[in-house]
């Protein structure tokens, strides 16, 4: 059914009212994503239970710690993170387990309680009788930690060792730098300039390569040496001469002074179009009807669509000729990548070579049909190929154009907009970090996972004011979005003068028999001083004896392969159809 003639809103929450409850950590990063699309947030006045978001005429979002594990075990922040292998996975570089000193769970799994609302509000909009939608930061965590799952639980190897490493590199003026190189060829360049032996050069090509996939980068040490004797201007000469990418670390002072975007994300309404209604009577995902052009690569955009998807769309995923090269990534499911399969499962997909006419002709005419075409080619591509939001929108008026980038267009001079070249020029190497650890960025891919969450947010805020005003809408969103999101309680405690960084020993895990415990942010104190006895003790019989002192722990995940039979995770992990491991889906619909 056609929109009539629609009132243009300028936000696509513009002054609906929504009921806040729960505890800040849950509901805080929330709060600011509901301001920011025009929401006018009413306090319930509670801060007990899980976080609760109630929109008008039955719609709503709860997110709590727990709602695949037992409470017990998911309690808090460092708790969650212990259980679903966060907390392994970020240690990885450092060779032991080492918890992330930001909300990384508790952020994500805000935003996916944004996104439960926005998606039940569409559904509403289209037909559908009012929802409540459900998740957890347990679940949250584990969607942050799917990849590295499914690879764990694959038959194959790994493409690249494991084991501990990785950058930020250090120049001899003590300096420390993140280096971005996407090909070998400058990957090498950079090194040989800076007269690195040829045989570490080559033997930390395939360590680095591969940092995104494994979370650590075992590289020789005579690499480390090398950046160690240059200075920092000889660094940035090699890197330019390369054309390779180098940031030095920020820090969260030098970040708090400047100027930060109010929302993650943009929105432009479009010229008014005939959008039809196509919700079926009696559907059960929001978005079913609805079909998703995706032409992504490698995480964010991938993610963002596989979000969608599982939200009810049909995923149309446009991949070069010969497919996605990263399907054969090893470990390998059944001839797959199973890292691919974390992303991509569920997905049709069509090949279309983008440069040549005929392929630009063919993806307009896929957008002509579609809902949403959402892309994160790197900046200025779509306009040379046509296939912009302008182009597109002269055969689809309707179309929710969405871009999901690096900088947004907001720092000059930036370095290429990948995950850790995000993190170093953002602070992120402090705020994951406790004061007591030199800044270092996740080789977690942590800003590729959320930027994700906050693409597939952008797309269903879009759908939504399309539904409110009749319009297209071009949404726009980005790493640096994503990074702003997670950095911005440290940046907060950073303008009123506060120490920044979390101290010293911040959620850091204490050490058993046979393994590690992680005590909950609020019994860290007390559980440390139990610290030495722990030693003697296996980590089951850790946990119960710090809980027979009423503290909160539980015990950390370090086996990735182990955690389906985990019985903590109550067979929430299972397989599909390649037999590559998958994690639950992120809500649950009430």
């Amino acid at each position: 059914m056609a929109h009539p003639a629609p009132t243009l809103v300028a936000r696509p929450l513009g002054a609906v009212p929504v009921r806040v409850s729960g505890p800040p950590a849950l509901t805080a990063p929330a709060l600011a994503h509901l301001r920011a699309l025009g929401a006018a947030p009413v306090d319930a006045g509670s801060s007990d239970g899980p976080a609760r978001f109630e929109a008008p005429g039955g719609v709503g979002s709860e997110v709590a710690w727990a709602d695949v594990c037992p409470a017990v075990d998911a309690a808090d922040e460092a708790t969650v993170q212990a259980l679903t292998g966060i907390t392994h996975v970020h240690g990885r570089r450092d060779g032991e387990p080492r918890a992330l000193a930001a909300d990384y769970a508790a952020t994500c799994a805000s935003v996916l309680g944004v996104q439960g609302l926005l998606a039940a509000l569409v559904g509403r909009a289209r037909g559908a009788a009012g929802a409540r939608v459900v998740t957890g930061a347990d679940r949250a965590a584990l969607l942050t930690v799917s990849q590295y799952l499914a690879a764990a639980g694959a038959d194959e190897e790994e493409a690249a060792p494991l084991g501990p490493g990785g950058p930020p590199f250090t120049a001899a003026d003590g300096t420390r730098f993140e280096l971005e190189a996407l090909e070998p060829a400058a990957w090498a360049g950079f090194w040989r300039r800076l007269g690195a032996p040829a045989d570490a050069v080559r033997a930390g090509w395939r360590p680095f390569q591969f940092r995104y996939a494994t979370a650590c980068s075992p590289l020789p040490e005579a690499l480390h040496a090398t950046a160690r004797a240059a200075g920092w201007p000889q660094i940035e000469h090699a890197a330019a001469a390369a054309g390779a990418d180098v940031c030095r670390l920020h820090s969260l002072a030098e970040r708090s002074g400047e100027p930060a975007a109010d929302a993650p994300w943009s929105f432009r309404p479009g010229c008014p179009a005939e959008v039809m209604s196509r919700a079926g009577t009696g559907a059960v995902l929001p978005l079913a009807g609805l079909t998703v052009l995706e032409a992504g690569r490698r995480i964010q955009a991938p993610l963002a669509a596989h979000l969608l998807g599982l939200l009810g769309a049909d995923v149309l995923r446009v991949e070069p000729p010969g497919g996605d090269p990263l399907r054969g990534m090893p470990p390998c499911c059944d001839g797959v990548s199973a890292r691919w399969l974390a992303l991509n499962r569920g997905k049709r997909a069509v090949q279309i070579d983008i440069k040549s006419p005929a392929g630009q002709t063919e993806l307009r005419e896929l957008a002509s049909g579609a809902d949403v075409f959402l892309h994160n080619w790197a900046p200025g591509r779509a306009e040379q190929f046509g296939l912009d939001a302008g182009a597109l929108s002269l055969t689809n008026p309707g179309l929710v154009y969405a871009y999901t980038g690096g900088w947004a267009g907001r720092l000059p001079g930036a370095p290429v907009g990948t995950d850790f070249m995000v993190q170093a020029r953002t602070a992120m190497g402090e705020a994951v970090r406790p004061v007591d650890e030199p800044p270092a960025p996740s080789l977690m891919t942590l800003v590729d996972v959320l930027g994700g969450l906050h693409g597939a947010e952008a797309v269903l805020a879009a759908l939504l004011l399309r539904e409110r005003t009749g319009r297209g809408v071009r949404a726009e969103s980005s790493l640096l979005g994503a990074a702003e999101t997670l950095t911005a309680p440290a940046l907060r405690r950073a303008r009123t003068g506060a120490e920044p960084r979390r101290p010293a020993g911040f959620r850091r895990p204490l050490p058993t028999a046979d393994g590690w415990v992680a005590p909950a942010d609020d019994s860290a104190a007390a559980a440390r001083h139990h610290a030495e006895d722990l030693r003697s003790l296996g980590t089951a019989q850790a946990v119960a004896r710090l809980r027979q002192h009423g503290l909160t722990a539980t015990a950390v995940s370090t086996d990735l392969r182990a955690l389906p039979a985990d019985h903590r995770l109550r067979h929430a992990l299972t397989r599909d159809g390649h037999g590559a491991l998958a994690v639950p889906t992120p809500w649950r619909f009430l």
